[in-house]
């Protein structure tokens, strides 16, 4: 008779070091954690890390491009249920705070790992994840007729950063929820659509 335990799906070594880096860089910081806290937490040979990744920068840049990757297949799933471009914009926001509520929210993971000490490497992974919001922003408010796409998607990312902030540093709840608002007043009055079109657009996402 065949176990359940054997019946179930292998994880590799590298799925593992990527589920242990994901759990401890981003609950506890790349700079404070070591590649031994790493090791043992996913139950592999040290060897292991080396023969996946090379090193602890290339396992960071590794763990990023998942979180990456994740956040940019969960921001277009959730656009492709909405119509218009202005619905499109508030449900940006609207993830964002589902996101933030969830138990062990830190914040964005980019923000945190792209300061000054980070590699070339790292760096890059943070800028490619945040030129994507930008230019979903920029993308979307082009899209509703908005005047200066480029410096409405701008705002809109600093509305997005700063309520991604202090839902984590203040503990704010509603802080996503308040970012949308501002979002929509800003679209209201900024849109160079009919008024009309507008203000229903607005009114379905809410």
């Amino acid at each position: 008779m065949t176990s359940k335990t054997a019946s179930l799906p292998r994880v590799s070594a590298r799925e593992r070091l990527l589920a242990a880096a994901d759990e401890l860089f981003y609950g506890n910081g790349i700079n404070t954690v070591g590649i031994d806290r790493v090791i043992e937490r996913a139950g592999v040979a040290k060897a292991s890390l080396y023969d996946c990744f090379g090193s602890k920068d290339e396992l960071v840049r590794s763990y990023l491009q998942g979180r990456s990757d994740a956040r940019r297949a969960r921001i277009n799933d959730r656009l492709s249920q909405y119509d218009s471009p202005e619905e499109k914009i508030l449900a940006i926001f609207d993830l964002l705070g589902e996101v933030a509520s969830q138990p062990g929210f830190r914040g964005c993971a980019f923000v945190r790992a792209g300061d000054a000490n980070s590699s070339e490497k790292v760096k890059g992974v943070c800028e490619e994840s945040r030129a994507f919001m930008l230019g979903k922003f920029t993308d979307l408010a082009r899209e509703a007729g908005v005047a200066d796409p480029e410096l409405f998607g701008k705002q809109l990312v600093l509305l997005y950063d700063g309520a991604s902030i202090a839902a984590h540093m203040d503990r704010s709840h509603n802080a996503a929820s308040t970012a949308r608002t501002l979002a929509a007043q800003m679209l209201s009055a900024g849109a160079d659509v009919p008024g009309a079109q507008s203000k229903r657009a607005l009114k379905r996402s809410r």
